[in-house]
């Protein structure tokens, strides 16, 4: 009986309107980058940049390199808007000028 040298993945992406979660079968081996083009998410979304967007496994960040095993969910990160410190510091001032 020959093994199955595949594994099941998920890769999910959102945008403020849409999500995406996609179940994909990649050869045994497969890292991260792989996996996101095989499941043919960048057809769906052009606007996503792999140079420029960040991936993480779970919500652990990872390497584009990284290898995947079989059940992980590859999440693809859309950039911040906003830093979160400076819009922390914007509310506290709105607050105190209120």
């Amino acid at each position: 009986m020959a093994v199955d040298e595949s594994l099941q993945i998920e890769v999910a992406y959102a945008t403020p309107d849409q999500q995406w979660l996609l179940v994909v079968n990649v050869p045994f081996g497969s890292t991260v980058e792989q996996a996101i083009q095989l499941s043919g998410i960048g057809e769906r979304c052009p606007e996503i940049d792999l140079a420029e967007q960040s991936v993480g496994i779970f919500s652990q960040l990872v390497t584009l390199q990284t290898l995947v095993t079989d059940g992980d969910r590859i999440e693809i990160y859309r950039p911040l808007l906003v830093d979160p410190k400076a819009q922390r510091k914007e509310r506290a001032q709105r607050q105190r000028n209120a």
